[in-house]
């Protein structure tokens, strides 16, 4: 009976076999105080029924050792509830397999608390699935380490919705490889705040392709320092759309070397406004040629 089973000693349960525990009924087994969970051997753990697993409450989850809790199957862990999956304490879920964590499905994750997401491992993290980084909340996403986004893999950040990318700290930004960078949707770029353009390093910011550097807005293009676009590439420049060209402040025009100057096409030059063309320097003048001085409007000469 249940107050038979609630009456066992520790050492009763640390020497249960397997086939004892699994033939513990749900109800008995739910009944077992936390210590007496916490007795049982790591070997017979997996003897447990997804049935008994599910029956298990909150507090006996949270009572699980982390050898108990790594004992536990692919099958238990998807047995194990949302409310139980977020029962879990931290030092539970960073002793977490990397097999166990690839199986927790995504309603699970989207109910972990923050400081379980930020518990994960590096390779915890990369054994999550695009569904389930997809799944994320924004403030999951925001309470992520600098280290863990470091080592996300260029698929799992694709994977970020925009929302949660645009949530992320500048620290955290600056803190994705620059392969990760590459990675980036054009919607996700062009859901970055300006203040997280503005974090991009150097090599990020080479990272670019032309369909992200088309992706960005007025907004994005006028709030890179003049550090990075003294950094792009003369096709990153060509790309920049003849908006996003006119939307640059005058330093950030005074900013480009010669060679970007004379990479200019013809009609990003007629995009430039006059404030734009008098920060010109005598070099950048004059690594323009004739086609992009004939193209430069009157006013602006």
């Amino acid at each position: 009976t249940t107050a038979q089973t609630g009456a066992l000693t520790t050492l009763q349960l640390g020497q249960m076999s397997s086939a004892q525990l699994a033939a513990m009924e749900t109800r008995d087994f739910a009944a077992l105080k936390s210590q007496q969970l916490n007795a049982l051997n790591t070997d017979t753990t997996v003897a447990i029924s997804t049935d008994q697993v599910s029956a298990l409450t909150t507090v006996q989850v949270a009572a699980l050792r982390a050898a108990q809790l790594r004992a536990l199957s692919t099958d238990q862990i998807v047995a194990l509830s949302t409310q139980q999956v977020a029962a879990l304490t931290t030092a539970q879920t960073a002793a977490l397999t990397s097999d166990q964590v690839a199986v927790i499905e995504t309603r699970d994750i989207a109910a972990m608390r923050t400081a379980q997401v930020a518990a994960f491992t590096t390779e915890q993290l990369n054994a999550l699935g695009s569904a389930q980084i997809a799944a994320l909340t924004t403030a999951q996403a925001a309470g992520m380490t600098t280290a863990q986004l470091a080592s996300l893999g260029t698929a799992l950040l694709a994977a970020l919705e925009t929302k949660d990318l645009a949530a992320l700290r500048t620290q955290q930004i600056a803190a994705i490889s620059s392969d990760g960078i590459a990675a980036l949707g054009t919607d996700q770029v062009a859901a970055l705040t300006t203040l997280q353009i503005g974090a991009l390093k150097t090599a990020q910011l080479a990272a670019l392709g032309s369909d992200q550097i088309v992706a960005l807005n007025t907004a994005q293009a006028s709030s890179l320092g003049t550090a990075q676009v003294a950094a792009l590439s003369t096709l990153q420049l060509g790309a920049l759309s003849t908006a996003n060209l006119a939307a640059l402040k005058s330093q950030q025009i005074a900013a480009m070397g010669t060679g970007q100057v004379a990479a200019l096409s013809t009609d990003q030059i007629v995009a430039l406004k006059t404030a734009q063309t008098n920060g010109l320097s005598s070099l950048q003048l004059a690594a323009l040629s004739s086609d992009q001085l004939n193209a430069m409007e009157t006013q602006d000469l």
